[in-house]
C-alpha cells in the first residue's frame, strides 16, 4: 500500500550511477514538489526501495554491479511499489524485460526532468485509492475493487502492479467490448501511445498470464485486430 501523501509530498527514490543526471533530476523534482532520495548504485537502491518509505522508484537499467533488472526483481518479490525504468534509446530488449518483470512504465534517456515528473504524477494518481462510490466490478469469477485496489480471481488475490490493475479495471468496465490501445495508454498509463511503443502489449501479456485461461481454454483477454483488446466474461 502506498504511504499517505495527502499531507506530505510524494517521496521518490532515484537510482542511477550517473551522478550528474541524478542531481539534475533530483533538483528538478524537489522544486516540483517531490521529496527525493538518491541512490548511486543498485545495491543501495535495492535496500532503500525495500525500506517501505517511498511512493515510487525511478530506476536506471544499466548500472555496474547490481543492475536495474536485478533491483526490479527484488522490488517485485516484495510488493507492488510503482517503478519507472530509465533506459537508453534503442535498448528495446532490456526495456521489454523490465516491463515483463513488472515495471509500471519506462522513460527513454536522455529525458527531460519535466517529462519524468509528469510520468511520476500520472502513475501516482492512478495508483492511489479511488472513491468508494465507484463500486466493485464483477466479470465472471473476476472481482475488482477499485477503491481498495484489489483484484481477485475465483477468490484468490491477484498480484498486480499498479499499471496492470489500471488496465484490467478499464477492460473490466467495458467487458466484451474492444478497447483501443491508444485509449488504454491514455486512461490507464496517463500518456499518449507513441509509435513503436510496446508497453501496452507487454502489460497485457502479463495480465493474461496472471489471469490464466477460461475453462474452455480461451484467453480471458482477447486481441481484436485493429481494434485493441477486450476482456471476456466467459
Amino acid at each position: 500500500m502506498l504511504p499517505d501523501t495527502s499531507s506530505a509530498p510524494p517521496r521518490v527514490l532515484l537510482v542511477d550511477d550517473d551522478a550528474e543526471l541524478l542531481e539534475l533530476l533530483g533538483d528538478y523534482l524537489e522544486r516540483d514538489g517531490f521529496a527525493v532520495d538518491r541512490a548511486h548504485d543498485g545495491k543501495s537502491g535495492a535496500a532503500a526501495a525495500l525500506s517501505g518509505t517511498h511512493d515510487i522508484v525511478v530506476l536506471d537499467i544499466m548500472m555496474p554491479g547490481l543492475n536495474g533488472i536485478e533491483v526490479l526483481r527484488s522490488i517485485r518479490s516484495a510488493g507492488a511499489l510503482p517503478v519507472v525504468m530509465l533506459s537508453a534509446r534503442g535498448d528495446d530488449t532490456d526495456r521489454i524485460v523490465g516491463l515483463e518483470l513488472g515495471a509500471d512504465d519506462y522513460v527513454p534517456k536522455p529525458c527531460t526532468p519535466r517529462e519524468l515528473a509528469a510520468r511520476l504524477r500520472a502513475i501516482l494518481k492512478r495508483s492511489g485509492p479511488r472513491p468508494v462510490q465507484q463500486g466493485v466490478l464483477v466479470v465472471g469469477d473476476l472481482v475488482l475493487d477499485p477503491a481498495r485496489r484489489l483484484a481477485e480471481l475465483a477468490g484468490t488475490t491477484l498480484a498486480l502492479t499498479g499499471t496492470e490493475f489500471n488496465l484490467l479495471e478499464l477492460l473490466a468496465r467495458h467487458a466484451g467490448q474492444p478497447i483501443a490501445k491508444e485509449r488504454l495508454s491514455e486512461e490507464a498509463m496517463g500518456r499518449p501511445l507513441t509509435r513503436f511503443d510496446r508497453s501496452i502489449d507487454v502489460h497485457i501479456s502479463s495480465i493474461r498470464h496472471k489471469l490464466g485461461p477460461l475453462p474452455d481454454g480461451r484467453s480471458r483477454v482477447q486481441t481484436v485486430i485493429r481494434k485493441g483488446y477486450q476482456l471476456l466474461a466467459g
